[in-house]
């Protein structure tokens, strides 16, 4: 059964650091807004900060959706479901907010991350618990995880941080959401 929590104790900040995927969910205000739903990965680009407070690095290459959400309401919802091992789904709620590249706390946040900051990151998506709960993952399957991808990180990698910069700002789907929200704040300022 489920169970819900005031912090994320030890137990629970073992098995979030252990999983090797984990999801964002936000959603516009509007009632026929899109609720938006995104994988996250790349190894060490999750941090816990303390005990009621998540951050993960966002990187560019698609939409900005969750930037946006962000910018108009905090909503956000972070999933982690065990793949291997015991059944088990974790959930933070709580109100997000996006660290841009010229927000004196960037370079402090970005730092915590070592290696895994790379080419591409936009911002730091911090995340301040109000709900954490977990539950049983019965449904969820099996599955065996083989090794990270590396294409974003490939990619991105052959681009100067100037060259990024200028994809960025040249692509519609980092400005706006797909609702016609704002989205990353453009340009984008160097690192």
């Amino acid at each position: 059964m489920g169970k819900s929590y005031e912090r994320i104790e030890p137990r629970l900040r073992e098995f979030i650091e252990d999983q090797k995927v984990f999801f964002v969910a936000t959603a516009p205000l509007a009632g026929d807004g899109h609720v938006n739903l995104s994988p996250k990965g790349r190894e060490g680009t999750l941090r816990i900060l303390d005990d009621t407070t998540v951050a993960y690095l966002d990187f560019g290459g698609s939409h900005a959706e969750t930037i946006a959400h962000l910018r108009e309401n905090g909503r956000i919802t972070l999933m982690w479901c065990a793949f291997d091992g015991p059944p088990t789904v974790v959930r933070v709620h709580g109100r997000g907010e996006a660290v841009y590249r010229d927000d004196p706390r960037f370079a402090e946040l970005v730092a915590g991350f070592g290696e895994a900051d790379g080419p591409g990151v936009r911002a730091v998506v911090v995340v301040r618990a109000e709900l954490i709960s977990d539950s049983c993952g019965f449904a969820v399957p099996f599955m065996d995880y083989r090794c990270e991808r590396t294409l974003h990180a490939d990619y991105f990698g052959r681009k100067s941080d100037e060259e990024f910069r200028e994809y960025t700002n040249k692509k519609p789907t980092n400005n706006k959401s797909i609702d016609g929200l704002p989205a990353v704040p453009l340009p984008l300022p160097p690192r």
